[in-house]
């Protein structure tokens, strides 16, 4: 989904690609090569698991201005009566399955002591968090379709009825308010169940910490990311039901600790590839449904192409599947062939000419963010893990030049660095970032004591640009295991995803600032994803580094 100022992004290099790039005269992968990948893809499509929710807990939801957004749930009871009783007069009453799920509500409705002699008309809301149920939906003024917002109204002419909401939903609370039915009848709600499903199977071991809060928080990122694993490695059960590359990497990273679903991973991949646009390059997100099919617009988002190739060599080292591997090597291959063109005299990353060949630069939800100096770093990280892919593989000779295109672009990374500052500059107006630093040492542009210092410097700064999601935060954590500031990264991840543990996350959020309960990139809280694939990766590093976060 798309913030404003990058939804103006799009809009001006959609313009530019279309006018400034030559048609293609034939496709670079052919038709039946990227059947053969569809085809891959749909073998590998995994099983799904259902668990039946009897909703019986009721709640109020309360104002409280300490608690997340203002809103909390309080005096959890036994929905006394509500199969038994009649349900007329109920209207307004929340219920609580417990916990977030994903998946379908069925419901039935009875005549109850009286023939009903007009329609009953029931709204149903759906929420993730309970501010959701009381921040009024209209007047909409999000930047995205209101339809995602999970409010459905049900019109039943004839009892008994059984009824099934058809869209499938993304919750833990629901309430249900009546907008009409006969001044004289009763009936009934005899049955209410909610059906969740996720890919996910089994549960990882327990973690051999004390810290209360480490294992809180790896039990939400284990929820996160059990919500998001459908049939696809999914962006946000409640909105977008998406892949995107970017959100792929960081679950297949959680997943080779927790579930370890490899069918769903090889799906992915192969589903991607068998979908690329004409030129051999990744769409960064597809839908499935109705028949799999990218989102199309005319614009590339070229980091999270890239990004495809370091999930398909972490794909490797972890499974030892040369097959998938080969199988989409070419694929990998092709990503990086853009890069040259990309860059300056310097081997400097030139963002005119990116947005002069329709490329869209994302790096993190935050508006105001400038991306030359990571985008820099994302190709460099790109180059090598593409080149770790080739050696695997023995395909190195396939890829020749990219050790020497590798030093180039260092070497060029370092005119970026302010030697009197301490740290890397982005931009003409030379912006220091927690991006542009944690990209460049990813990148491995410095060494491992430099990055230190370097982080440390960015950190002391109140002035620096703070990432704007859990996305870059994840990059973060990784750039501060990789030089040595585990501890520093432990602190971090408490005080980060921590925090929200502490506001009521039941799963991590799409986006999250400490000091904003209602930041939104469109503009709008509730439309906000409060189960985001990108945010479950602490569970990642809690359990990949346990000398650092279970110690």
């Amino acid at each position: 989904m798309y913030t404003k100022t990058i939804l103006k992004q799009i809009l001006a290099v959609s313009v530019l690609s279309i006018t400034t790039i030559p048609a293609i005269a034939q496709h670079y992968f052919s038709d039946a090569q990227k059947s053969e990948w569809l085809k891959k893809a749909q073998e590998n499509t995994p099983e799904l698991f259902y668990t039946t929710i009897k909703p019986e807990i009721q709640v109020d939801i309360v104002a409280d201005k300490q608690s997340f957004q203002g809103y909390k749930a309080v005096n959890p009871r036994k929905a006394e009566g509500l199969y038994s009783e009649s349900f007329k007069g109920k209207s307004g009453i929340v219920l609580d399955l417990g916990d977030h799920y994903t998946g379908y509500f069925t419901f039935r409705v009875e005549e109850f002591q009286s023939d009903s002699d007009a329609p009953i008309r029931l709204k149903f809301t759906f929420a993730e968090v309970p501010a959701e149920l009381r921040i009024p939906f209209d007047p909409y003024k999000g930047t995205i379709s209101r339809a995602w917002l999970q409010d459905e109204v049900v019109t039943i002419e004839q009892l008994p009825a059984t009824i099934k909401i058809p869209r499938r939903l993304s919750c833990r609370y629901l309430q249900i308010d009546i907008l009409g039915d006969s001044q004289y009848a009763q009936y009934r709600i005899s049955d209410m169940k909610f059906v969740a499903q996720t890919s996910a199977k089994g549960s990882p071991a327990p973690l051999s910490t004390s810290d209360k809060l480490l294992r809180e928080i790896d039990k939400v990122s284990q929820k996160t990311l059990r919500e998001c694993m459908q049939t696809v490695f999914e962006d946000g059960p409640k909105r977008d039901h998406r892949l995107w590359i970017g959100d792929l990497y960081l679950q297949m990273l959680a997943d080779n600790y927790t579930f370890q679903n490899r069918a769903l991973a090889k799906r992915c991949l192969y589903i991607l590839a068998g979908l690329c646009k004409d030129d051999g390059y990744l769409n960064h997100t597809i839908f499935e449904t109705p028949v799999p099919h990218p989102q199309v617009v005319p614009i590339l988002l070229y980091e999270y192409a890239l990004i495809y190739n370091a999930t398909l060599n972490d794909y490797l080292q972890e499974t030892h599947d040369t097959q998938t591997a080969s199988d989409l090597w070419p694929v990998a291959k092709r990503q990086i062939e853009k890069i040259p063109s990309l860059l300056d005299k310097d081997g400097l990353f030139d963002p005119e000419k990116a947005n002069k060949q329709g490329l869209w630069q994302l790096v993190d939800w935050q508006e105001s963010l400038d991306r030359q100096a990571s985008e820099q770093g994302i190709y460099i990280f790109a180059l090598e893990q593409t080149y770790q892919l080739a050696k695997t593989l023995g395909k190195e000779k396939e890829v020749a030049h990219v050790p020497a295109l590798i030093k180039q672009m260092k070497k060029g990374a370092m005119k970026l660095y302010d030697k009197q500052k301490g740290v890397f500059v982005s931009g003409k107006d030379r912006q220091v970032s927690y991006a542009s630093q944690t990209w460049m040492v990813l990148a491995k542009v410095v060494g491992k004591e430099q990055g230190r210092e370097i982080l440390s410097r960015v950190f002391a700064d109140a002035k620096a640009v703070k990432p704007g999601s859990p996305y870059l935060y994840h990059y973060v954590i990784q750039a501060m295991v990789d030089t040595g500031m585990g501890q520093e990264a432990k602190k971090a991840v408490k005080n980060y995803w921590g925090g929200m543990v502490q506001k009521g996350a039941d799963t991590f959020w799409e986006v999250y600032d400490p000091d904003n309960d209602f930041i939104s990139p469109y503009q709008f809280a509730p439309i906000n994803s409060y189960c985001h694939a990108w945010s479950c990766t602490p569970i990642y590093f809690i359990r990949k580094y346990p000398e650092i976060f279970q110690k």
